[in-house]
């Protein structure tokens, strides 16, 4: 089954789970996923990655597996 998202709760959580994310930003990421279909929201240690992947995915978005740079 896939879970949609409105625009507000995507937006809402890249606010919540990703340290120092800004409205504008959180909606400038939201808007790229929906047109372009993905987006990196945070780069940074594999192992706080890990947490904000759980969070977001827990919270009912779609995530592409972590990749390391």
């Amino acid at each position: 089954m896939m879970t949609l998202n409105t625009f507000q709760h995507v937006a809402d959580c890249l606010m919540k789970y990703i340290p120092g994310m800004t409205s504008d930003r959180a909606w400038d990421l939201t808007n790229q996923v929906h047109y372009e279909g993905q987006a990196t929201v945070w780069i940074g240690p594999l192992e706080q990655a890990e947490l904000y992947h759980s969070q977001l995915t827990r919270a009912g978005l779609t995530m592409a597996p972590l990749e390391q740079a």
